[in-house]
């Protein structure tokens, strides 16, 4: 019997590091989340506001909006435009993962290019 002595212990020591674990995965995970839907939000704005010819509103925007460290991209093609919002999440605590939205909008009549 002297030979189990302190067994419960380590494996509560090891059940709560793997419960520790999981926690910070589950809230990585929802960090991720919130950080996608901001970065949908700033490129559907950030694409109404280029097709509207207002280049410089956009980039404002996507700063207000996006996570910290968000990157504007824009391709127009014709009398489209393609806005492209991305960021690492977490604040680059999670290493290799990105986390990127994507918005399209027709130009405005009037407006050439991508503003």
């Amino acid at each position: 019997m002297d030979g189990d002595r302190g067994a419960v212990t380590v494996e509560a020591a090891v059940a709560l590091g793997a419960l520790a674990f999981v926690l910070a995965s589950m809230l990585a995970g929802l960090a991720m989340v919130v950080d996608l839907l901001r970065c949908t939000d700033a490129a559907g704005e950030a694409a109404r506001l280029v097709a509207r010819g207002q280049r410089q509103q956009a980039e404002s925007a996507v700063r207000v909006i996006a996570p910290g460290g968000a990157r504007l991209a824009v391709r127009a093609e014709g009398d489209a435009v393609t806005v492209e919002v991305g960021v690492a999440p977490v604040g680059g605590l999670l290493f290799g993962a990105r986390v990127r939205a994507t918005a399209f909008a027709l130009l405005e009549p009037g407006v050439s290019g991508a503003g």
